[in-house]
């Protein structure tokens, strides 16, 4: 289907803008004033000798930059999947309309190609383009031109299937932001593990504060980062399953709407 992607483009900038501007703010606001609040009231009683049971907060788990980048990266995959799965929800409509005017029990002979298709013809532009009306009219033009209907019903196959290789090709972007989310928290992982490791030599003192607090850095973010991938992928496989029942739902259409009424001869011979 013939798409602006340049108006795509755009819709794709302006969600990571927004998803930035929320996580951030979120952040900025909420989960790094109290993750902040809680490990200095930890230090306080750590430094008072008080016995005290660490608990462990949501708002430190979240609170490092890595774990801000996996929430940002999931708002905007979140933002791309939402603005396909409406396009796959326009299109359906489109099984639904009556495009053919085909009686039961009558043929669609070479010569009355154009008449039937005077109504896809009819739809407004942006609707010619949908999967639906594009390969009515590809196996309409075939028969006429061919007057064969294993030729037509060819035309029906290339043209869901190039629309199938067409939607895989455009969940790149989404399969990268699901690949990049737990390798950013395998980064938070590597920079806890060496902060760690570079206050070892406090450990060994006794002051074991710092290590802990970068080991939970590392933890936390792979931690976070692969729940979010969870999420991610569970939603990028149901909007995969709805374009795959979209390309199959539009041959069972052609082939019960039109493929079924092709003669190439008339009822009289």
């Amino acid at each position: 289907m013939k798409r602006n992607a340049s108006s795509e483009f755009i819709y794709q900038l302006f969600a990571l803008m927004i998803s930035i501007i929320i996580v951030h703010s979120v952040y900025v606001t909420m989960i790094r004033p109290n993750a902040d609040a809680i490990l200095q009231q930890q230090m306080e009683q750590q430094a008072s000798g008080e016995p005290y049971v660490v608990q462990r907060s949501w708002y430190i788990v979240l609170r490092d930059y890595e774990q801000e980048t996996c929430f940002i990266l999931m708002l905007w995959a979140m933002a791309i999947m939402s603005y396909k799965a409406r396009q796959v929800t326009v299109e359906r409509r489109m099984l639904n309309l009556p495009l053919l005017r085909v009686k039961e029990g009558s043929h669609i002979l070479p010569e009355d190609t154009e008449t039937f298709a005077q109504p896809i013809h009819q739809l407004p532009r942006e609707q010619q383009d949908y999967l639906v009306p594009r390969t009515l009219l590809a196996a309409l033009q075939r028969f006429r031109t061919s007057h064969n209907i294993a030729a037509a019903s060819a035309a029906v196959k290339e043209n869901c299937d190039i629309e199938s290789d067409r939607l895989d090709s455009e969940l790149s972007m989404v399969r990268y932001i699901a690949w990049a989310i737990p390798s950013i928290g395998f980064i938070g992982t590597v920079r806890g593990i060496g902060n760690a490791l570079g206050q070892a030599h406090l450990a060994i003192e006794g002051d074991i504060a710092g290590v802990t607090a970068n080991l939970g850095v590392a933890f936390n973010s792979t931690f976070v980062a692969l729940m979010i991938s969870i999420v991610v992928m569970f939603f990028s496989h149901q909007l995969q399953l709805m374009q795959e029942r979209q390309v199959l739902d539009t041959q069972r259409y052609c082939d019960d709407k039109l493929l079924r009424h092709l003669s190439v001869e008339t009822d009289s011979q």
